[in-house]
């Protein structure tokens, strides 16, 4: 006889499973919002480090008042009141979508943040090749062109170009030793950063140190998103330089015995996106990738810059595109959070402006804003002059190839 089944006790039932929603999408990163409020971040390697005995430069003051209105004084979005939510993917660090002919600021973020430039910059030195030289100036190459770092458009001995030749490959094909020959037609690098900086503070650039006449990082340079608007909706104005910036192929001369070559615009949103007028790529190690992308739609022009970008996972000239159908799409009467100015504030305070320019003319001031006031007081003139000739005339270089334009 089978001995009799003990019944086992039955197991509760599971529970009903939730259906499966899916997350929600990961915010940007905004924990570094206005750490870069006075200065660019650290730089990721030695292209910044002062060489021995070289003064170390402090980071430039900050306005009592942010230019352009109280609004840009803000480190995430700035958006009109009522307006939709940004397009996704916009991961660029800072930028500024602005309309060209008003100036009017449609939104941005972190406007005034302090960044490296890369080859942007290079929007200020066309400003002041446009003050200062002739277009149709011959000007011949130098070896010294030919082995400047990073981007070239084929600049060489025994070439000659003309001033506008040299603006073309500056901008188009972004050449660094295009920068550098222009430079020196102007009465070399110092005297070139000089006038850029002058330029700068002009326009109301408080935020702008160049250090380099091609954007080559080096110890000291800054500007921002909110700067770089203001340059190029004034270079923009330039009719010479609004006709090269639509070039998409231009015919580079030769040097020596190498023949002339064809060179094609960097600026892909020429062909990619539908009433584009211009723009300018940029990328160094430390700047990270850099834009400016202006177009024209129904009679309106806007710009946007952006700054400390990736491609990934969205391309910058994606980035650029969406942010200028975001300004296209809002309406016309549409309150601006911010104005675009055309020279310096004259309510700001003069840490903010007389005190800069001292700061850019004496590099061995301390960067301790505090003793910066004294300091001048007590150095003498001829030693200040002396020392801002020695930190111009010292040009930080790089390892040739690890600066290039932006893809």
């Amino acid at each position: 006889m089978s001995p009799a089944r003990v019944p086992q006790p039955r197991k509760p039932a599971k529970p009903p499973v939730p259906p499966v929603r899916p997350l929600p999408p990961v915010p940007p990163d905004r924990s570094t919002e206005c750490s870069v409020r006075t200065a660019p971040p650290p730089a990721i390697d030695h292209s910044e480090t002062p060489k021995p005995g070289q003064p170390v430069l402090g980071p430039l003051p900050v306005p009592a008042k942010p230019v352009g209105g109280p609004r840009m004084a803000g480190c995430a979005d700035i958006l009109p009141e009522g307006a939709p939510p940004l397009p996704a993917g916009e991961t660029s660090a800072s930028w500024v979508l602005a309309d060209m002919d008003s100036g009017a600021i449609l939104a941005a973020r972190d406007p005034h943040a302090r960044e490296r430039p890369a080859s942007c910059l290079k929007v200020l030195t066309s400003l002041v090749v446009l003050d200062k030289l002739n277009l149709d100036t011959d000007v011949e190459g130098t070896q010294q062109d030919a082995n400047v770092d990073g981007s070239r458009v084929g600049v060489g001995p025994q070439g000659h170009y003309t001033v506008r030749q040299l603006l073309t490959g500056l901008i188009m094909n972004s050449g660094n030793d295009a920068a550098n020959a222009l430079a020196r037609q102007m009465g070399g690098v110092p005297a070139t950063l000089a006038a850029m900086t002058a330029k700068a503070r002009e326009l109301g650039g408080l935020d702008t140190r160049p250090a380099t006449p091609s954007g080559l990082d080096a110890q000291g340079m800054s500007t921002s998103a909110y700067d770089l608007a203001v340059f190029y909706r004034v270079l923009m104005r330039n009719p010479e330089f609004a006709e090269i910036s639509r070039i998409r192929l231009f015919q580079w001369p030769g040097h020596g015995d190498q023949p002339g070559f064809m060179v094609s615009s960097d600026n892909k949103m020429l062909t990619t996106y539908p009433g584009t007028i211009g723009g300018k790529t940029g990328f160094t190690d430390d700047a990270r990738h850099t834009r400016i992308a202006a177009a024209e739609r129904n009679g309106r022009r806007l710009e946007v810059v952006l700054m400390r970008g990736e491609q990934h996972p969205v391309a910058m000239d994606t980035q650029a595109a969406r942010l200028l159908d975001y300004g296209f799409a809002l309406p016309r009467s549409t309150p601006p959070v911010g104005q675009l100015v055309e020279q310096a504030p004259s309510d700001t305070t003069d840490d903010a402006t007389g005190s800069s320019a001292a700061t850019e003319a004496s590099p061995g001031t301390p960067a301790d804003r505090s003793n910066r006031t004294k300091a001048l007081l007590t150095i003498g003139g001829g030693v200040l002059l002396g020392i801002a000739l020695s930190v111009l005339l010292a040009r930080r270089r790089r390892p040739g190839g690890r600066h290039t334009v932006g893809s």
